[in-house]
C-alpha cells in the first residue's frame, strides 16, 4: 500500500503540490479560526432547569415541583439520564443529552415538555432554564468600587446598568450579579392593627399589587382634541408605599401606614463575597455561551467595559478580578516555546543524522504539514484550542520526525546500495 502511494505521488506531483499548498491554507485558516481557551470544556451536554418557590421546605418542593417536571422531561429524543435535586425553596433538574446532540435543538424541546408541564405546576409557579454556558464558561469576573457609595447602591447600579450592558456584548450567555444587598420596600404589618380596622392580609397584599401597576382609561375629547387617560400607579418611593389605601374605617380610609411599618431594607442573604480581606464586594461573572471563542470574548468584553465606565456615577470604577485571557495568552506563549524549541532541536538532530539537507528538510516538512492536519481537524471536530491540545500536539513533534528519519534513511541506503552496485 506504501509503494503504491509514493509511485502515485512521484507521477502526479502537481496534484501532491496542489494538496500541500490546501493544507497550508487549512490549517493556517483553522489555526486562527479555532477557539482558544486555557482549560478543555469536558461537561456534559446537558440543559439546566431551575425553579422558585420560596418559603417551601425540601419535601414539598420534591413532592410539587420537581417530580412533576421530572416526569414530563422523560422521553425527550436523545436524552441520556436526568438527574434532580431539590432545596429549600428552590429545585433543579438537569436533563443530560447526548454528545452529537445540539445544545440549541436541546433546549427548544426541554421548553417544549415545560409549556405542557406548568399546568401541573402550583399557581405562579413558572420554571426557567439555566443559561446556554457551560462549566467553565466563567470567563471573566469584576468587581465595581466606590468610596462613596454604600453596598445596596453599587448593587443597583450592577444590577440595572452595568449588567444589561455587558449582556448584550456577543457570545455573553449571562452576567451574574453577586455581593452587596438587594433593595427592597419591606412592610411589616402589625396585626393587632389589622384587627382594630377590621382588614384581613389578603386585602393588605391585593391592595399592594393593584397599587403598583398603571391602568389604561378611555379616550376623552376636549376641544377637537383627544386626551388619552391613564393611571400611574407604579411605586417610585417609600412615600408613595405609605399612602397606599388598604380600606375604609367609618368613612374614613386606612392608609398602609396606619397598619404597618414601611422601611427600605435588603433582602435575604445567604452569604457574603468578600475580596483579598479588603471587605465585601459588589460585582458580576460573564459567564460565556456555548462553543465561542474565549479569548475573543473576553477582548470584546473588554472594550464594552470602557464604554460603560463613562456611564457610571461619578467614583465608581471596574476592577477585574479574574480573566482568563491572561491564562490563556501565557498558556499559548509557553506553548509555542515548547514547539519551537522542539522544532529546532529536531531539526538539529535530522540534520546530523542523516547530514543531507534535502532529506533533513523533507523531515521538517512532514513535522509542519502533520500539525496543520491537526490543527484542520481540530476545526472541523469542534475541540478547542487549549491546554491540552496543544500539548499534545507538541508532545506528537518529537514522535512524528521517527517515521521520517526511517523512511529517509531507509530510501538513502537502497539508493546508496544501487550506486555501488
Amino acid at each position: 500500500m506504501i509503494e503504491k502511494i509514493i509511485n502515485w505521488s512521484l507521477n502526479n506531483r502537481l496534484i501532491v503540490w496542489l494538496l500541500i499548498i490546501l493544507i497550508s491554507l487549512g490549517g493556517i485558516y483553522s489555526i486562527y479560526e479555532t477557539p482558544v481557551d486555557a482549560i478543555p470544556d469536558l461537561s456534559e451536554n446537558q440543559v439546566i432547569v431551575y425553579t422558585e418557590w420560596m418559603g417551601r421546605n425540601p419535601k414539598i418542593m420534591e413532592n410539587q415541583i420537581t417530580y412533576p417536571l421530572v416526569a414530563n422531561l422523560q422521553g425527550i429524543p436523545k436524552v441520556k439520564t436526568i438527574r434532580a435535586a431539590s432545596m429549600f425553596g428552590m429545585s433543579f433538574i438537569f436533563v443530560i443529552f447526548d454528545e452529537d446532540a445540539d445544545v440549541y435543538w436541546a433546549r427548544t424541546r426541554v421548553l417544549e415538555r415545560l409549556n405542557y408541564a406548568q399546568k401541573l405546576l402550583p399557581q405562579g409557579i413558572t420554571p426557567t432554564l439555566g443559561p446556554d454556558g457551560t462549566g467553565v464558561g466563567h470567563v471573566f469576573w469584576y468587581t465595581l468600587k466606590g468610596n462613596d457609595y454604600d453596598l445596596g447602591e453599587l448593587r443597583a447600579v450592577q444590577d440595572w446598568y452595568v449588567k444589561f450592558a455587558l449582556q448584550n456584548v456577543p457570545g455573553v450567555s449571562e452576567v451574574a450579579s453577586f455581593g452587596g444587598f438587594q433593595k427592597q420596600y419591606q412592610v411589616n404589618i402589625d396585626p393587632h392593627k389589622l384587627i382594630y380596622y377590621n382588614i384581613s392580609l389578603m386585602d393588605v397584599n391585593k391592595a399592594v399589587i393593584n397599587n403598583n401597576r398603571d391602568v389604561g382609561g378611555s379616550l376623552f375629547e376636549m376641544n377637537s382634541m383627544g386626551y388619552m387617560i391613564r393611571g400611574l400607579g407604579y411605586i417610585t418611593s417609600i412615600e408613595d408605599v405609605k399612602d397606599i389605601v388598604v380600606g375604609m374605617n367609618k368613612s374614613i380610609p386606612v392608609l398602609l401606614n396606619d397598619v404597618a411599618d414601611i422601611q427600605m431594607g435588603s433582602d435575604i442573604r445567604l452569604g457574603i463575597v468578600e475580596e483579598n480581606g479588603e471587605g465585601e464586594s459588589v460585582g458580576g461573572i460573564v459567564v460565556m455561551r456555548y462553543g465561542e471563542n474565549a479569548k475573543d470574548l473576553i477582548e470584546r468584553v473588554n472594550l464594552k467595559i470602557k464604554e460603560v465606565e463613562k456611564g457610571l456615577p461619578p467614583g465608581v470604577t471596574f476592577k477585574v478580578a479574574y480573566d482568563r485571557s491572561l491564562l490563556i495568552k501565557e498558556t499559548i506563549a509557553t506553548l509555542k516555546e515548547s514547539v519551537l524549541e522542539e522544532v529546532i532541536v529536531v531539526s538539529l538532530i535530522v540534520f546530523i543524522f542523516l547530514f543531507h539537507f534535502g532529506s533533513g528538510f523533507a523531515s521538517i516538512i512532514n513535522i509542519i504539514l502533520s500539525v496543520l492536519v491537526g490543527f484542520i481537524l481540530m476545526k472541523l471536530f469542534g475541540i478547542t484550542s487549549n491546554i491540552m491540545s496543544l500539548g499534545g500536539i507538541a508532545l506528537a513533534v518529537g514522535d512524528l520526525v521517527d517515521s521520517s528519519i526511517v523512511m529517509t534513511e531507509s530510501a538513502y541506503r537502497k539508493l546508496a546500495d544501487r550506486i555501488i552496485k
